[in-house]
């Protein structure tokens, strides 16, 4: 009786654990109805460029991963088809948004993104032999240290890419992956989860100069190696 006593609260105890542990791991994103902080470095033509709500993608019950803000408005093309390869009708170097980390991330490509306050542009991979296979699309999201950052203009793409990888920290830009929108998504944001290959990314609409555009942003995870 004993026995099967310790065998039935080992069972309990192993269960309640692995709960735990889920709980832990679990990623959620929340409605930000607040507006990006003050002390964040953003000079004054970008903090009125950018929304007073966003969104947050928090693990487990408190630790917040990222905060993001949108533009409140997006410039798109209005001749722009999309193709399997390229999603969104904007244009290379547009200011997005503004993006933060509580404490260290990771980019796509498992760089480091140092805590902190980042602008976000839209940026293009290149069509060459360096970038096969590491995305879906070409469309991608570049981060940018507000000190170099000063106007929500349209950023050349050299000035992009060589301010991005001054972010980073590397030759490399710190850059976020783009999905297609997802089905569910909406006007709220929606966290999508890719078990197959590790990503979570956040749907969200967000008003264009033609209406609403939805974005999908991998918030959480890198490419394969």
């Amino acid at each position: 009786m004993i026995r099967l006593l310790t065998f039935g609260l080992c069972l309990f105890t192993l269960s309640t654990c692995s709960e735990l542990l889920r709980a832990e791991d679990e990623y959620r994103v929340e409605v930000l109805n607040e507006a990006a902080p003050a002390d964040a470095g953003l000079s004054p033509e970008i903090a009125a460029a950018v929304s007073s709500t966003g969104f947050k993608v928090m693990k487990g019950e408190s630790r917040t991963v990222c905060s993001f803000w949108p533009a409140k408005q997006w410039a798109v093309q209005a001749d722009f088809k999309p193709t399997p390869a390229l999603l969104y009708p904007l244009s290379m170097g547009q200011f997005v948004g503004v993006i933060n980390y509580k404490r260290d991330g990771e980019d796509f490509r498992g760089q480091e993104i140092e805590k902190g306050t980042y602008t976000v542009r839209f940026a293009l991979q290149p069509v060459d032999g360096n970038h096969v296979g590491t995305s879906d699309t070409r469309d991608f999201l570049v981060l940018v240290k507000p000190a170099d950052d000063a106007k929500p203009d349209v950023m050349p793409p050299a000035d992009l890419m060589k301010k991005s990888a001054a972010a980073a920290g590397t030759p490399h830009p710190a850059m976020l992956s783009l999905l297609a929108a997802s089905a569910a998504a909406g006007e709220a944001p929606t966290l999508e989860h890719n078990a197959e290959r590790e990503l979570w990314s956040v749907g969200f609409a967000n008003p264009t100069t033609a209406g609403k555009l939805t974005m999908q942003i991998v918030v959480v995870g890198k490419a394969a190696e």
